[in-house]
């Protein structure tokens, strides 16, 4: 045993600085929202500092700031509504919705025949000369923007097996049932299909989408709440632009395309083989045509005639179309010709100087619409024959 003046030698210093206090547990899930809204204005205390003997004593030390759950939250639900977009097919249109969902915080993928990459750059989209290194970056979304017409032979190129099994399909082609039955039958059963078509483009939504229609039906959806809450945040992308939701099936489409579409499109087309211009006494209506020159013809023909080919209701509005213009014509020159007929035959029956005048008004409008002035060397007889003094 040691002695009591050794044990006294012995004995252990206590530690001069004071034990760090230990912060209290996160609040409960239940408090954490409301207990951060408190506590987040309290004025953090600044640590003052004196110097002791043998080293530095802390007095105060600054408020323990609560961890932001509300923010934390916001921001982990902002992350999952973004999505991952593949744009395949990056032309004129492609980019047009591009500009869009990069604004939006979305990060986008392109891939298209033509060589795009400064585009998508600018943009801040990967851009992929090769359909399998797009594909291998797992999209949560593949747009098809391609042509109506290459459409098909565009998604045969896409290596389908590297992609996530519930990928979801999006096309914004002009017409509907197509690449329905396009999409239906060449994706795997797993594959989620929306069908979609901005019913604007670049040259109509220069200012904004705010109140232009968007159609979409909602071929094929998985029942799970996350392929559900990915399509519903696909479609949210046009909404937020203030754009006119319109749910339709694509049969109801075409129907209702084929009147506002193509005979648009067909009108224009029409309209700019005349070579209109602009001249000093325009009115509204003839400035009208102009635009609807510019609007459609600006669009590819290859656009105009997929909504041809593609369109089984395009054939009959075409003939409907021509009878149309047929049967106009036929009341205007009805009309001319009934005009012609009571001067020629039903004059004959007139007195002569009745028949005379009336003969005479004939060759009068004749000459007009020849664009000769009329002169009194020209004047005709009683027996309906006119006579040139010389």
């Amino acid at each position: 045993m040691l002695s009591s003046s050794t044990a006294s030698s012995l004995r252990l210093h206590q530690p001069t600085k004071p034990h760090r206090r230990r912060l209290p547990p996160p609040p409960p899930a239940s408090l954490q929202f409301h207990s951060t809204t408190a506590c987040r204005h309290l004025p953090a205390v600044r640590a003052r500092r004196s110097r002791a003997a043998g080293g530095t004593t802390i007095r105060a030390i600054d408020a323990a700031q609560p961890f932001d759950y509300e923010s934390r939250a916001a921001g982990l639900l902002e992350e999952r509504q973004r999505l991952k977009i593949a744009i395949v097919g990056f032309g004129n249109f492609g980019q047009f919705l591009a500009r869009t969902f990069a604004r939006q915080g979305h990060t986008l993928l392109a891939h298209s025949r033509s060589d795009y990459s400064s585009v998508a750059a600018s943009l801040g989209a990967s851009y992929f000369q090769d359909p399998h290194d797009l594909c291998e970056c797992h999209p949560d979304v593949v747009l098809l923007a391609t042509s109506i017409l290459s459409a098909e032979a565009v998604l045969r190129t896409l290596p389908l097996h590297r992609l996530r099994r519930n990928t979801l399909f999006v096309d914004v082609l002009s017409v509907k049932e197509f690449p329905r039955n396009l999409l239906l039958g060449s994706l795997p059963q797993d594959f989620d299909v929306i069908c979609t078509h901005p019913m604007f483009g670049p040259e109509s939504a220069r200012d904004g989408w705010d109140g232009l229609p968007f159609v979409f039906d909602k071929v094929r959806v998985g029942d799970s709440p996350a392929r559900r809450a990915r399509a519903e945040t696909f479609l949210n992308i046009f909404e937020r632009e203030g754009c006119r939701m319109v749910e339709m099936p694509c049969a109801d489409h075409d129907a209702h395309a084929a009147e506002t579409q193509f005979l648009t499109h067909t009108v224009g087309r029409m309209l700019a083989t005349l070579d209109l211009r602009p001249t000093p006494i325009d009115t509204k209506g003839y400035e009208t045509l102009l635009r609807l020159v510019d609007n459609t013809c600006s669009d590819s023909f290859d656009l105009y005639n997929g909504l041809f080919m593609y369109n089984k209701n395009s054939t009959d509005l075409l003939n409907r179309l021509e009878s149309a213009m047929d049967s106009v014509k036929k009341r205007l020159f009805d009309g001319l010709h009934e005009v012609l007929r009571k001067q020629l035959f039903e004059g004959k029956a007139l007195p002569p100087t009745t028949a005379t005048r009336s003969n005479a008004d004939v060759v009068r409008k004749q000459l007009l619409l020849e664009g000769k002035p009329p002169s009194s060397s020209s004047t005709p007889t009683p027996n309906n024959t006119t006579v040139h003094h010389k």
